[in-house]
């Protein structure tokens, strides 16, 4: 069953406009602020940018029905800095979060004549570098590109250790038989290496891709022909992962232009991938876990479900028509990674006294993926207007292969 939902649907009835700005001229950019997996880290996101910018923005920050300290702690800084805050009434996607911070940018340029001429998407678990949006405005400016991303770091210490630099991805056709198969390929640059070790690659680099962490995007981008299938906004079909992806093929099919600006430096505090982890322990000789709170766990659950997940992968595959090739396959075979990076691991060197145990591991991951399906399945029945993308029963035949597979 699929179900779509607007922008307002997602809004908690009674009004949540916490604080707006009073002035009339609207910066240049507007920072739209939403979840990425977790709401601990939303105090540290907001005061380094507070800190650490010195262009001039107005902020929209997404609230995405956070728990109650969180919820007191963006009122009190929303007084105090005179930003806009959308609170939910439910847990939403982070593509829907941002679509309800661009549409909030949208309208005001329409009726306030406000001309806000970027918008940048940030997480709430990064903080920023100074001289970061500087940065990222001027790359724009001076090339014309469409969007522009940092150079984003991962881990701690901050700003140390690279997850992204931008990277390519495109869609490879090849004709076999009479049978043209279209498929994605994708490398990211400089994944896992030290800062210090690249001196000479920290400048302006086009490319294909960069990521949601934080990224400039024009907003003119959203009124061409790619972005009508999806009314002017970000693609909510994409409700977990790949999601900066779809939205670069698209600004490449509208003519736009994509920079990663490596001396624009940012760092998120995130669950990270393999070669992440490598850089952290070279050069560091660690590499720890977010910290995350009791409180964190529902969203996170979701945001990283198997549902969710899967769902993204199919409709990228569907929306570009692509080959249900080892690029797809890989990516089933790794649901739940990010929940067994936080949970089960962990979990399992607890058990064993840091010994590990495969044949632990791969029980207690069973039953999590079941926790995870219960877990879906209470938030659609507690909230019928959410979107359901991707039937249980799809999720469950996709794990039993990858299972088999392997």
């Amino acid at each position: 069953m699929t179900t779509t939902s607007s922008a307002s649907d997602y809004l908690e009835t009674q009004p949540q406009a916490l604080v707006q700005s009073t002035s009339k001229k609207t910066p240049k950019v507007t920072l739209v602020i939403g979840p990425r997996e977790r709401f601990s880290y939303t105090q540290d996101c907001l005061e380094s940018i507070y800190s650490n910018t010195h262009y001039p923005f107005d902020l929209v920050f997404v609230d995405v029905c956070s728990p109650k300290p969180v919820e007191r702690y963006l009122r009190k800084k929303a007084e105090e800095e005179s930003f806009k805050v959308i609170r939910t009434a439910r847990y939403i996607s982070p593509n829907q979060a941002r679509n309800l911070g661009l549409r909030y940018v949208l309208d005001r340029t329409i009726l306030d004549c406000a001309d806000s001429e970027y918008v940048v998407f940030v997480e709430n678990d990064v903080i920023v570098k100074p001289g970061w949006l500087t940065q990222l405005v001027a790359c724009a400016e001076e090339t014309n590109a469409a969007v522009v991303g940092p150079l984003t770091c991962i881990g701690h210490p901050a700003h140390q250790v690279i997850h992204n630099a931008g990277g390519r991805s495109y869609i490879k056709t090849s004709t076999t038989n009479g049978k043209i198969k279209r498929k994605i390929k994708q490398s990211a640059y400089l994944t896992g290496k030290a800062v210090a070790d690249v001196p000479d690659e920290l400048c302006r680099v086009q490319c294909d891709y960069v990521e949601f962490h934080c990224a400039l995007v024009r907003t003119s981008i959203f009124s061409t022909a790619p972005f009508k299938a999806t009314n002017g906004l970000l693609d909510e079909g994409m409700m977990a992962t790949r999601e900066h992806i779809d939205f670069c093929f698209m600004v490449t099919e509208a003519g736009g232009t994509i920079y990663s600006d490596r001396t624009a430096v940012i760092t998120t505090d995130t669950v990270g991938i393999a070669a992440n982890k490598t850089g952290l322990m070279e050069w560091f000789g660690e590499s720890q876990l977010p910290d995350f709170k009791l409180y964190d766990l529902p969203y996170f659950m979701l945001r990283w479900s198997d549902a969710w997940d899967l769902a993204s992968l199919h409709h990228l595959r569907q929306k570009w028509n692509l080959a249900e090739d080892k690029y797809f396959k890989k990516r089933y075979a790794g649901l739940g990674g990010r929940r067994r990076e936080l949970l089960v691991y962990p979990l399992v060197n607890w058990l064993t006294f840091g010994r590990g145990s495969d044949r632990l591991e791969k029980w207690i991951s069973g039953w999590e993926h079941k926790l995870n399906h219960f877990l879906y399945s209470r938030y659609i029945q507690n909230h019928p207007d959410a979107p359901q993308p991707i039937e249980q029963s799809v999720v469950q035949k996709t794990l039993q292969t990858v299972q088999s597979a392997h």
